[in-house]
């Protein structure tokens, strides 16, 4: 035997003589090993269990929400798109993963994934429902009551007429949804439905009227505050029956981005009316 085993052999047999002479402290040691040996043997028992074939998972269950009525998903369609993405058992598979492989598709706004005992996945799924066309027809996308765009066909919408039309740049649908229904509000005394919300690339906005009318507000409401904007519509609605009185064909646009009044644009180029100003035109507040 080597001096290095040697002196090894001697140290452990040092370190462990008074362990071997207290029988408490043996005792003590014999139970944490018994404990160490059971949970190994649980957690190797537990792997070994969790991969058999009964907890492979074999079927998966997709229907819509309690109360719902899918209108554009194909149920049996998305639930094989999604299985050929699945990966693991039971115990294994990542249900985030399918809830956002479910979310991808088309017409799907939100998903809930949950296991059922013993190979199966659960999934409710909540539609989109479109409520405008977002940008160009031909982009084929919407967006949904809640500001969101998502992509889908125009020809699956059973009647389209009755979307607005909605546009805007990269990422301000929620601020475009905003926009729709404070001009809701603000035209509700004159009886009219918003049918349309544009706002530009430099966020200059305008909304288009179920009357055929479309207003323009330019870029009073982010840079000096709702009430402007809010007060310059107040003085259009109350000024209107006076402005009417001088119009001889038909209204297609009113500008709202005077300080001091309004101008309106007739259909007709050569009937369209000089400038409406609420001081100029001797309309007095």
């Amino acid at each position: 035997m080597s001096n290095l085993a040697k002196r090894s052999f001697h140290f452990l047999l040092g370190m462990s003589t008074p362990l071997l002479n207290n029988p408490a402290r043996m005792t003590e040691v014999s139970r944490w090993l018994m404990r160490l040996f059971f949970l190994l043997a649980t957690v190797a028992g537990l792997m070994w269990l969790s991969q058999r074939p009964v907890f492979a998972l074999r079927q998966m269950q997709v229907e819509p929400l309690p109360g719902q009525v899918v209108k554009h998903v194909n149920l049996s369609q998305v639930k094989n798109q999604v299985l050929e993405q699945v990966q693991g058992n039971f115990f294994t598979v990542r249900l985030e993963n399918i809830k956002e492989s479910f979310e991808d598709l088309p017409w799907v706004r939100h998903a809930s994934v949950r296991r059922v005992w013993p190979n199966g996945i659960a999934v409710s799924i909540e539609e989109q429902k479109p409520f405008a066309i977002w940008g160009n027809r031909s982009e084929q996308k919407f967006m949904n009551g809640f500001g969101e765009v998502f992509s889908g066909s125009l020809s699956q919408v059973d009647d389209p007429s009755h979307l607005i039309e909605v546009s805007g740049p990269n990422d301000s649908s929620k601020e475009v949804m905003q926009l729709y229904q404070k001009a809701t509000r603000w035209f509700a005394p004159w009886n009219v439905d918003v049918v349309g919300v544009t706002l530009s690339d430099r966020y200059s906005w305008s909304v288009k009227l179920s009357n055929g009318i479309r207003v323009e507000f330019g870029r009073d409401e982010e840079a000096q505050g709702k009430a402007l904007t809010e007060e310059r519509v107040a003085r259009l609605i109350e000024y209107w029956p006076k402005a009417q009185e001088r119009l001889t064909g038909r209204v297609d646009a009113i500008d709202l981005r005077y300080g001091n009044g309004f101008a309106i644009h007739l259909a007709s180029a050569a009937n369209k009316k000089p400038e409406l100003d609420t001081k100029k035109s001797g309309v007095q507040r």
